[in-house]
C-alpha cells in the first residue's frame, strides 16, 4: 500500500443518497451517476453501494462493460452517444444508450439485436442532442426500426446554477419535445432533464427520473447547493512525510530553482505528485494540512512528489499524515479555486495510482 492514499467513506455516500431521496418529487426515480469511476472515489466498483439503484448512468461504454463485469446486473444507461465501433460491446454489455444521430441510429437498425435507446434533445447545452424542431422526424427515423426501442427522451442544462432564465428556456423548450414525443410514444418510461443543480434549483423539471452527479459525493455543484440540501463529503485525500530535512538560508528547493529559502528551514518530502492527479497549480503556493496546520508547497510540485516547509511544526516526523485536502481545514473547493478550477476538475482527475480505501464510519 503506499502512502498516499484516498479515503472513501461509504456512510456518507450512503448518507448523500437519503438526503436526495427525501427531495425527490412525487414518483421520481433517481439514476446515480457514476462515471468516470464514480467522480473518482471508485464507489462504482462497490455493489453494495449501488445495487439498490434500479438504473445508473455512465458516460462510456467502457464503463458500463466494467458494471457488467463486475455482476451489477441492473439498468444501466450511457449518457453520451457512443461510436459506431462501441456497438458489439453495447450488444455484449446490454446497455441503453442515449442517442441523437441519424447516422448511429441507422447503424443500430442494421443489427439484429434489439437496443433500448433514449433520445437526446439539444435545448442549449450546445454539444450533443437533435433540435427540439426535430422531435417528430427524428422519432419517426427510429421506429422505422423494429430492433431499436425509445425508452425515454432527455435533455441536459447548461446553467442550472447560474442562468435560472436560460434553464427555464430549456425546460420550456424540452417539453414542449416531450408533448410531440409523447403523441408518438405510447409508453415513455424514462423522462429526465435534472442533473445535480437542476434537481436542487427546478423541481418543476424533476419528471420521472433525476440524474445526480457531484451532490452524491457530498460536494458543491453550484453556488448555494450546500445551502439547500445536507451533505457529507465522502472522500478525503492524504499522504505521509517520507523525507525530512533542514536548509540553509539561500537553498534551492525542486525544478526550476523556482524556490529559495531565505531562512533556515525544514522541509518536508510528501510522495504525491502530478502523475497522481496533484495540479502543479499548487506549486509555491498550495497549502497541505500536517498536525492540525496548513503549511505551504515550496517548490514546483513533481511527477511523483512535493516539497512543503514544514518549520513551524515543532514535532514533525517521517510518518506523519499530510492533508491534500481533509474537507475542514482545507476543502476541495479551496484546492480547486487555487488551481483555478472547480471541485469536480480536482476530485475526478485523481489517478489510479492512488490506492481508493473504503471506510464506513
Amino acid at each position: 500500500m503506499r502512502p498516499t492514499v484516498m479515503e472513501v467513506n461509504l456512510q456518507n455516500f450512503k448518507a448523500n443518497v437519503e438526503a436526495i431521496k427525501s427531495k425527490l418529487s412525487s414518483g421520481t426515480k433517481m439514476m446515480p451517476v457514476i462515471k468516470a469511476n464514480a467522480y473518482g472515489t471508485y464507489i462504482n466498483t462497490r455493489l453494495d453501494a449501488i445495487n439498490e439503484f434500479e438504473i445508473v448512468a455512465v458516460a462510456l461504454v467502457q464503463e458500463g462493460a466494467f458494471l457488467r463485469k463486475i455482476g451489477y446486473e441492473k439498468e444501466i444507461f450511457v449518457l453520451n452517444q457512443p461510436d459506431t465501433d462501441e456497438i458489439e460491446d453495447i450488444v455484449a454489455s446490454n446497455l441503453s444508450i442515449g442517442v441523437s444521430s441519424s447516422v448511429f441510429v441507422k447503424k443500430l437498425g442494421e443489427r439484429k439485436e434489439t437496443f433500448k435507446v433514449h433520445i437526446e434533445i439539444g435545448t442549449g447545452m450546445g454539444r450533443t442532442g437533435i433540435h427540439p424542431d426535430r422531435i417528430a422526424e427524428f422519432i419517426d427515423l427510429v421506429q422505422n426500426y423494429k430492433n431499436i426501442i425509445i425508452e425515454g427522451i432527455y435533455t441536459h442544462m447548461s446553467c442550472a446554477d447560474t442562468d435560472y432564465e436560460y434553464t427555464k428556456k430549456q425546460i420550456a423548450s424540452f417539453e414542449k419535445a416531450m408533448e410531440i414525443a409523447k403523441t408518438k410514444i405510447s409508453n415513455l418510461k424514462y423522462i429526465h432533464s435534472a442533473a445535480s443543480n437542476g434537481f436542487i434549483n427546478f423541481p418543476e423539471a424533476h419528471y420521472n427520473l433525476v440524474r445526480p452527479g457531484m451532490i452524491l459525493y457530498g460536494y458543491e455543484s453550484g453556488e448555494g447547493i450546500l445551502d439547500k440540501i445536507d451533505l457529507k463529503p465522502v472522500c478525503k485525500l492524504k499522504s505521509k512525510v517520507t523525507f525530512l530535512k533542514t536548509v540553509k538560508a539561500g537553498t534551492s528547493i525542486g525544478y526550476a530553482r523556482s524556490y529559495i529559502t531565505h531562512k533556515e528551514t525544514k522541509v518536508a518530502t510528501i510522495p504525491i505528485g502530478y502523475a497522481d492527479g496533484l495540479r502543479r497549480d499548487l506549486s509555491n503556493g498550495g497549502e497541505v494540512l500536517i498536525d492540525g496546520q496548513k503549511v505551504p508547497i515550496i517548490g514546483k510540485v513533481c511527477m511523483d512528489g512535493f516539497m512543503a516547509d514544514v518549520t513551524e511544526i515543532e514535532n514533525i516526523k517521517i510518518g506523519d499524515d499530510v492533508w491534500i485536502w481533509d474537507n475542514e481545514k482545507i476543502t476541495l473547493e479551496e484546492v480547486a479555486k487555487k488551481c483555478d478550477t472547480i471541485n469536480y476538475e480536482i476530485m475526478s482527475t485523481i489517478t489510479n495510482r492512488v490506492p481508493r480505501i473504503f471506510v464506513e464510519e
